[in-house]
């Protein structure tokens, strides 16, 4: 392009009023956006790039907006709009964290929730507005799941507190509204706080420098010949119980264990160190990333997540396979299942007059056919035809055992359609797998693998 195209360009650019480019610019973030809201948190290799686009075009947008404030203002530009964009800014963070487990993006996550509320973007004309107000109970719900993973918990019971009053003074206001839903999420918080507060006068869950001795200085497991270091990667995090304590679709279940899984700072457990920001709201670049600041570059990054609430057993199937794909050779990916197990006392053998124990049946299952990590596979039996063939009501029997060994992730009323069995992981032993069963059924687990 001739200096002088770029010239013409730029005089084209500087005559289209502040506002119109404003706009333009808001309505491409916001198309960007939209198309990234639904997507998984697993498969992260497959959206990295595009994130990284929505992320280059809220920049654009923010910076804009810093730098042409005044005009924007007198042009209408409200103050909910600017708390719309830096909630949509905090939302990718967050989102980013939640795909990487990377702790800095959660931190950007919170100050720019922390600048919303400050600020109080959303606050003025909220009660006469009812989508305003949907809007401020929604940013108040965001910014408690972020301060709940980083386990800041002044800032939760403040916030826990803004969304009792905000609540009730939605429904005072807006009388033809119930708000239910958020009178559901309000019981649903304070539930899961109370439930979590056993925990609060003890040792943090995650990882901290001032309790727990240095990697480096742990005690040294020699490595078996010819097989490589192996670190924790990846980890599949899901439960299913009836009327079990949550919160949004963070169970207390997979939030301990969350917890467990994050490396905590070095210093005193994400203390502030400047995360203020400048005049005009201004977020950007000049302001002091505290994760970083206080973070130990020699601890080993945070294994990646995936956070399952109920899901079906296709869905989990799913998510475990392209986890299992993306895994770098010298991974291990941790799954942890905490749910009912089925009933032992359906286990019957219809016709076949026989009722071997379960776990019998299990082992001598995966003993006749075993596959090793190299995938390869074994077995006891030279060819099928060298063991005994059992009558059809034998293999009716020990299927109605085999089945009921299991995880119950759905509603009983479908049967084993919604329970997990151990031989559904066998596929994925192929890769170096560490395994949490917290069930009454665990044994089954225990004594398959």
């Amino acid at each position: 392009m001739s200096q002088q195209q770029m010239h013409n360009n730029n005089s084209n650019s500087s005559n289209i009023p502040v506002s119109e480019r404003y706009w333009t610019l808001v309505d491409k973030a916001d198309k960007k956006f939209s198309k990234i809201r639904d997507l998984p948190y697993y498969e992260r290799n497959r959206y990295d790039t595009y994130f990284y686009k929505v992320f280059k075009v809220y920049t654009q947008l923010w910076k804009f907006q810093q730098e042409n404030r005044q005009k924007l203002v007198e042009a209408g530009l409200k103050r909910w709009e600017i708390g719309e964009i830096a909630s949509r800014i905090a939302q990718l963070y967050y989102g980013q964290y939640m795909r990487t487990s990377e702790s800095s993006y959660l931190s950007e996550a919170y100050i720019f929730y922390e600048a919303i509320l400050t600020r109080e973007y959303f606050k003025e004309g909220s009660c006469q507005d009812h989508n305003l107000a949907n809007k401020q109970l929604r940013f108040l719900a965001r910014f408690l799941m972020v301060c709940l993973v980083l386990n800041r918990r002044e800032m939760v019971h403040q916030l826990v507190n803004q969304l009792k009053m905000l609540v009730d003074e939605c429904k005072r206001t807006f009388q033809e509204t119930d708000f239910k839903e958020w009178k559901l999420v309000v019981q649903e918080i304070v539930r899961f706080l109370k439930a979590d507060s056993a925990f609060m006068n003890v040792r943090p869950l995650r990882y901290s420098l001032v309790l727990d001795t240095h990697p480096d200085v742990l005690p040294h497991v020699a490595a078996p010949v010819a097989r490589k270091n192996l670190r924790l990667r990846d980890a599949i995090l899901s439960s299913y119980h009836h009327n079990e304590v949550k919160f949004s679709e963070l169970t207390l279940d997979t939030f301990r264990m969350l917890q467990c899984l994050e490396w905590e700072p070095s210093g005193s457990f994400y203390q502030s160190t400047g995360g203020r920001s400048g005049q005009n709201g201004a977020l950007g670049s000049s302001r002091l990333n505290h994760s970083q600041d206080i973070a130990d570059p020699t601890l080993p990054p945070n294994p990646r997540k995936a956070v399952l609430y109920r899901p079906s057993l296709t869905h989990f199937l799913a998510v475990l396979a392209t986890i299992c794909e993306e895994l770098s050779p010298d991974g291990v990916l941790l799954i942890y299942l905490s749910a009912s197990g089925t009933t032992r006392h359906s286990l019957s053998s219809s016709g076949s007059g026989t009722s071997s124990n379960m776990t019998e049946n299990i082992i001598k299952d995966f003993q006749s056919h075993t596959i090793h990590s190299d995938g390869t596979s074994t077995s006891s039996f030279s060819s099928p035809s060298d063991s005994p063939k059992p009558s059809a009501s034998q293999n009716k029997g020990d299927c109605i055992s085999y089945n009921t060994g299991g995880l119950q992730f759905g509603n009983r009323g479908s049967g084993g359609l919604n329970c997990i069995y151990p031989s559904d992981l066998i596929p994925f032993t192929r890769r170096p797998l560490f395994i949490i069963i917290e069930s009454e059924a665990s044994e089954v687990f225990k004594a398959s693998y």
